[in-house]
């Protein structure tokens, strides 16, 4: 199998049109046909179901894509890693982050690394922590931000020192908006959005002193993006970060705290005992001295 024909088959999947396709790649209709149906024929799968102007991907196309997906982007990395090697310092370093405060420290240090190496460019990722873990452990991402509680047995770390305070977020016409301080108790009777990663919502529950079978939950979360749309219009009030406004800014609504208040920490991890390009092992070398300039 060569990466010419995965790379083939993933511009076929993306663009749905086998005609698209061949005019982006530069080869003829009957060419990339040819192409895909020998791919099948060496899996023994049937990938595409074909439609008269469409391409439909089946459950075993579906799983072959996140496969052909992950061995192009590594192969990528891979030629990112020699080309140029001789050269100044340069190469992509690839960072997954989740939607934290601590983004504000990593954009401050990517700054500082690019003012001293110009050429090297960053990828950077908004992931649930979840698949930021699995794209580490796959060598697809370089480091990883991620938010407390994290399992750091695999991995090295630099825990950043910007607290992260958890709170509600929610209307600015809501009734909790109107007081003072707002308690635990306080949230029991309004509906909740929370998240759905288990260590995060554990930590909630615990925090919240709450049975969760007692609490009217409309929906679950991964990432806060489209959370605020949904406070917004008025689904429930979203427990969450206080990086949750560097997210998503409007003007109906509002952060706030809950007492006692809650804090955590974001950390910054890459794998133990691995093998990184330049640019990204010069990136972790900084990191560990914090010899960052001014």
């Amino acid at each position: 199998m060569e990466l010419r024909v995965l790379r083939y088959f993933l511009t076929a999947v993306n663009e749905g049109n086998i005609t698209r396709a061949a005019d982006i790649l530069h080869v003829t209709q009957p060419t990339l046909s040819r192409q895909l149906i020998e791919l099948e024929n060496e899996l023994g799968a049937t990938l595409l179901i074909r439609g008269k102007r469409s391409l439909t991907l089946t459950d075993d196309g579906m799983l072959f894509k996140q496969q052909a997906e992950e061995i192009v982007e590594l192969a990528d990395k891979a030629e990112q890693t020699f080309t140029g090697k001789n050269e100044a310092i340069s190469g992509v370093i690839s960072l997954g982050a989740s939607e934290a405060l601590g983004g504000r420290v990593l954009a401050r240090y990517m700054k500082q690394f690019l003012k001293k190496y110009p050429d090297v460019r960053f990828d950077l990722y908004n992931e649930m922590a979840d698949n930021i873990k699995d794209k580490l452990e796959k060598g697809l991402l370089d480091l990883g931000l991620l938010l407390e509680p994290v399992d750091t047995k695999k991995y090295e770390f630099l825990r950043l020192s910007q607290k992260e305070s958890w709170g509600i977020l929610l209307r600015k016409d809501h009734p909790l908006a109107k007081k003072d301080k707002i308690y635990v108790q306080d949230l029991r009777e309004y509906p909740l959005i929370l998240p759905k990663r288990e260590n995060a919502r554990n930590e909630v529950l615990n925090w919240l002193q709450y049975e969760e079978s007692h609490l009217n939950i409309p929906v679950n979360y991964n990432l806060l993006s489209n959370v605020a749309l949904l406070v917004e219009a008025g689904i429930g009030c979203a427990v969450c970060l206080d990086g949750a406004l560097s997210v998503h800014c409007s003007p109906d609504i509002c952060f706030c705290p809950v007492y006692p208040e809650h804090t955590t920490r974001s950390v910054l991890l890459w794998k133990k005992n691995h093998l990184f390009q330049p640019a990204a092992s010069l990136f972790i070398q900084m990191l560990h001295t914090h010899k960052w300039g001014e």
